[in-house]
């Protein structure tokens, strides 16, 4: 690499970062006057999050004078604005290219978003617990909907009129009841996966709390032996 290519590099830096800073400014003003606030009341709702952020600064940021944009101020705009962090970063449909990285070329904002949530798999990259928490979320709703299921046609059945309307409503109450089962027992088995690598599996609804097995029972102390 000459000399002129390390300058070139280094001029491209700063462009990266003030590209970023550009996304979520003019994310951010266009998102502010659609819902027809100030920078002031923006402001304001930052404070009532619990992380004020100046009307002057906001006021800055979204003319470009700001020198740097922290990652907590983001969070705190998204969460004001009804927004997603995300989408300040890389607002699609009002941005039509983005740089991910220093150095890297131009790319459609979508596929840049869809890379950034992880939802575009980047070979290499690894994406932790994500796929176990998407797989668990999806074995709770087939759950849930299979024991909805379930109970309705278990009401079919007691309301029939005739034999084989009830054989049939029997009939769909074994197999959503089967499905039901399939689901609690693959999310018990996914769920003590989760235990074992460290991880707190998310919190069931009601209606699974007969998923994981109920806690082992201690020994008695000596005191509660008297």
């Amino acid at each position: 690499m000459t000399q002129s290519d390390v300058d070139d590099e280094a001029d491209d830096f700063p462009e990266w970062v003030d590209r970023v800073k550009a996304n979520v400014a003019g994310e951010v003003r266009r998102r502010r006057k659609e819902m027809g606030w100030s920078a002031q009341d923006l402001a304001d709702r930052c404070e009532e999050l619990g992380h004020p952020i100046p009307r002057n600064v906001i006021a800055n940021m979204e003319s470009g004078r700001r020198a740097v944009l922290p990652l907590v101020d983001v969070i705190v705009l998204a969460a004001a604005l009804e927004t997603y962090p995300a989408h300040l970063i890389f607002p699609v449909g009002y941005v039509e290219e983005t740089q991910e990285l220093p150095f890297q070329r131009l790319v459609p904002t979508w596929d840049a978003l869809r890379r950034f949530t992880g939802e575009t798999e980047v070979p290499g990259h690894d994406a932790g617990l994500v796929p176990d928490f998407e797989r668990h979320a999806s074995l709770v709703r087939t759950a849930l909907a299979a024991l909805e299921e379930e109970e309705n046609a278990r009401f079919a059945a007691k309301q029939a009129t005739s034999r084989a309307q009830r054989e049939e409503a029997e009939r769909k109450q074994t197999a959503y009841a089967d499905q039901a089962i399939s689901a609690k027992y693959n999310l018990r088995h996914l769920r003590r996966e989760l235990r074992e690598e460290g991880a707190t599996p998310p919190d069931l609804p009601l209606a699974l709390n007969d998923v994981d097995p109920p806690e082992p029972e201690s020994d008695p102390t000596p005191e509660e032996r008297l």
